[in-house]
């Protein structure tokens, strides 16, 4: 499947990829490859850092949905319907974020290289550590990989990314992103 380059469209396939690994979530405790996160964590992060980001750059504020510790799938929903609610609206269009990192980018650009990036790579975490299928998007893996290398040295002093993990130089692209997002490609839950 080759994902669109339609920030909206982007957004509606990745979510609803991470929305099918959320409803086949048997246990919310389970541990992830992320380090002292279970599966509830993955969407406590995804649900905790994009409001607040998106509020400070564009005054934007999203309906809350239910605590993550009481009902995580009811969480992830109620912010995957309300984005991309927002995404869909044309007023989008026009729409900017601003940060003091980032400068001024379009809104949807903004959501689409940072907050639904974010969502595609920890699809991996939460399917990986509830036995559901992993694959990801080999092309987009491979966007997003030859894209980051370049600003290796930024994303690692930014903190959000583990060290890089080494891999063999004819890995293929899911594989190779994964190791440069810290994660072990390996990785499987204890028994």
């Amino acid at each position: 499947m080759t994902l669109s380059d339609h920030p909206a469209e982007r957004h509606h396939e990745i979510g609803g990829v991470f929305t099918d690994r959320v409803l086949g979530t048997r246990s919310w405790d389970v541990p992830t490859p992320v380090a002292a996160w279970t599966a509830r964590d993955v969407v406590g992060h995804l649900v905790t850092w994009f409001p607040p980001f998106l509020r400070a750059g564009s005054g934007i504020e999203l309906p809350p949905g239910p605590p993550v510790a009481d009902d995580p799938a009811g969480a992830w929903r109620a912010q995957y319907d309300a984005v991309q609610a927002l995404l869909d609206d044309p007023a989008t269009a026009g729409r900017k974020l601003t940060n003091p990192h980032l400068g001024e980018l379009p809104l949807d650009h903004a959501i689409d290289q940072f907050y639904t990036a974010d969502v595609f790579m920890h699809t991996w975490d939460l399917a990986r550590a509830t036995g559901q299928d992993d694959r990801l998007d080999p092309e987009f893996c491979a966007r997003l990989v030859t894209g980051m290398e370049p600003m290796e040295q930024v994303i690692r002093s930014s903190g959000q990314y583990g060290p890089r993990v080494p891999v063999k130089d004819d890995a293929d692209a899911q594989t190779r992103l994964l190791g440069f997002i810290g994660r072990d490609p390996e990785w499987s839950a204890p028994a």
